[in-house]
């Protein structure tokens, strides 16, 4: 049957099952915390048989009887000289010399407390290098490989053979299963050769995966590390949605707020581009014919802050030959020629 764990808040002295666990001192002195508790709810004989088995050495474990508790047996085990301080391989020395007791008492169910160096703090991650992984699928896959590699084959096909000889003269359906084991000895004996490649193989690869453990460590952390990265952008795209649901709420508003006046202002807006919808090709006209004048009278002002003009015919001709013809100073006036013809 497969183990199963539980994780209780509870009392651990009420507990029905066939052992709980003390994190005792080395004298087995059951004086106050959670020693204490299951000294008074088990009563004076868990003291009693106590002070009869102390003192033991830091790390070992020892059982008592449970006494008025419902469970069988309490297992005592020292993280601790009596007063003294504790450490991280006095626990853990101390929990494996509980879990080997209860083993060796055939106890079927263990309550445990947790214990430590001192108290955690709910706010703080434990530590990764303070875990460990219950079950290595690498060193399982090696220790099979091992294993198998010392089986012998032809041996174990006799067993079997002898065996079902052996219950020859029983019961049909006993005989039958029997002559079953045989011929699965037998297959297994005669498929030996592709059975060692094959773990041999297997072998190889856990290996390969021991080897590249490093690796995928690496790989599984910078995983942890994207995933951060992605609940990070989550919140951000959360806090952007919020922020523009709340200014369409806004914009939503000064709309409703402002229709009065905005109504008018789209209204005539719409009148001006319909007009300049209606006006496209003059306009077009418009700033072609305007090029020309433009370039004329960028040239007339380019001399400075005035412009030079020419009207022809400005003064008529016959008051034009008088000015001339009785001009005989030098030089001439302007617009007077050498032969007295303005």
């Amino acid at each position: 049957m497969a183990a199963k764990v539980e994780v209780l808040e509870t009392d651990i002295t009420t507990l029905e099952v066939d052992a709980i666990a003390n994190a005792a001192n080395t004298q087995l002195a059951h004086g106050g915390g959670v020693a204490g508790a299951i000294s008074r709810a088990g009563g004076a004989e868990v003291q009693r048989e106590s002070d009869r088995r102390a003192p033991i050495g830091l790390g070992a474990a020892v059982e008592t009887t449970a006494g008025e508790m419902p469970s069988r047996w309490v297992i005592h085990a020292a993280t601790m000289e009596l007063g003294g301080p504790t450490s991280a391989d006095i626990i853990r020395r101390a929990t494996a010399s509980t879990l080997w007791k209860a083993e060796e008492l055939g106890a079927k169910s263990l309550a445990l407390v947790p214990i430590g160096t001192s108290a955690l703090d709910p706010d703080t991650t434990i530590p990764l290098d303070r875990t460990a992984s219950p079950y290595d699928v690498v060193e399982a896959f090696s220790d099979l490989s091992t294993t198998i590699d010392h089986i012998d084959t032809a041996q174990l096909a006799s067993s079997f053979e002898t065996l079902s000889q052996t219950f020859a003269d029983t019961p049909d359906d006993v005989r039958t299963s029997l002559q079953g084991l045989a011929r699965l000895s037998q297959t297994i004996s005669s498929r030996d050769a592709q059975l060692q490649q094959l773990l041999t193989a297997t072998k190889s690869v856990t290996q390969v995966l021991a080897d590249r453990s490093g690796e995928f460590t690496k790989l599984i952390l910078d995983s942890n590390t994207l995933l951060q990265e992605v609940q990070a952008r989550r919140q951000l795209i959360d806090a952007i949605l919020a922020n523009t649901q709340r200014l369409s709420v806004q914009l939503s508003g000064l709309v409703a707020d402002n229709s009065k006046a905005l109504t008018p202002a789209l209204q005539q807006l719409s009148t001006v581009t319909d007009i300049l919808e209606q006006n496209r090709q003059n306009l077009g006209q418009t700033v072609e014919k305007l090029a020309p004048f433009v370039r004329v009278f960028t040239n007339t002002l380019g001399n400075g802050r005035w412009f030079d003009g020419f009207v022809h015919n400005l003064i008529p001709g016959a008051l034009g030959s008088i000015l001339c013809g009785g001009a005989a100073q030098t030089p001439l006036p302007v617009g007077c020629s050498s032969g007295g013809n303005g």
